[in-house]
């Protein structure tokens, strides 16, 4: 299993877009860690311009097909984002 970074960026307006979709978005997510796929995920808050969120899945297809789908990207509050392979190489998820 790989590791992958999903990052967004979010619209300048996204604190007072958020709450109409933050719910489905929080259970879209939940999903996602409940399969095993979504490790860990969050907002940067200091600006809240952007997130990130680490994937560990076979393939970076997973990872591209649950951003396509996210309700914060179908309904335009991310106006970017980019998934990137991530080689861990130290932590409690580190395999040599």
């Amino acid at each position: 299993m790989n590791y992958y970074a999903l990052f967004y960026w979010v619209v300048d307006d996204y604190m007072e877009k958020r709450p109409l979709y933050r719910t489905n978005h929080l259970q879209y997510a939940q999903a996602a860690q409940e399969r095993g796929e979504l490790v860990l995920g969050g907002a940067f808050s200091d600006p809240p311009d952007s997130a990130l969120l680490v994937f560990q899945a076979a393939d970076k297809s997973v990872v591209e097909a649950f951003a396509q789908n996210d309700p914060y990207v179908l309904n335009g509050l991310v106006k970017q984002w980019e998934v990137r392979t991530w080689t861990v190489v130290i932590g409690t998820a580190y395999e040599d």
